[in-house]
């Protein structure tokens, strides 16, 4: 028994966990599945665990595509994970950036984007959640550390399959 509360939540980032990076990707035709994603979302949802997403998208402050454009790669997401039983609880974007070409997504340091924990703790807020009820799988040091500031334990995923990996680092928490 790790001690620890049944987990209730599972915050993901989006790109490099759920889907490929291939860098700024918001055409659903380039959605390209992680090995085991799908799979995963829908074990967690199928245990009644929530399944959030905050990801950076700081291609919409550069003005390579638009918020319209990231809510319909969203949608391919949904529609992949449907296909297995899955969905995708809420998402929480960040499209700030301190270099944007746009004035109203200019900031040098939003709360929001990561490592910043805003995206996190609003969806704590959001599910009535506590920190020690979740994690978060992110790819990069700024997810984890992002994690570290909302008081949420942080995952750092390399590669490779994503169920394995969850099965892996959360044990009992993980649904079987």
């Amino acid at each position: 028994m790790s001690g620890k509360p049944p987990l209730r939540a599972v915050f993901f980032d989006r790109d490099g966990v759920l889907n490929l990076d291939h860098g700024y990707v918001c055409e659903p035709e380039r959605l390209d599945w992680i090995d085991g994603a799908r799979q995963a979302v829908a074990a967690l949802n199928a245990a009644g665990v929530k399944v959030l997403v905050v990801t950076n998208q700081s291609g919409v402050a550069r003005g390579y595509f638009t918020e319209a454009q990231v809510d319909l790669f969203h949608a391919a997401l949904q529609a992949g994970l449907a296909a297995v039983g899955g969905r995708i609880d809420a998402f929480y974007v960040a499209p700030h950036h301190e270099n944007a070409v746009e004035d109203r997504y200019r900031h040098p340091d939003h709360p929001d984007r990561k490592p910043n924990p805003g995206m996190i703790l609003r969806g704590l807020a959001d599910w009535s959640l506590k920190p020690d009820e979740t994690v978060l799988v992110g790819d990069k040091g700024s997810d984890v550390e992002a994690a570290r500031r909302a008081g949420v334990e942080g995952l750092r995923f390399r590669g490779g399959d994503l169920l394995a990996f969850l099965r892996e680092n959360l044990g009992e928490r993980f649904p079987s």
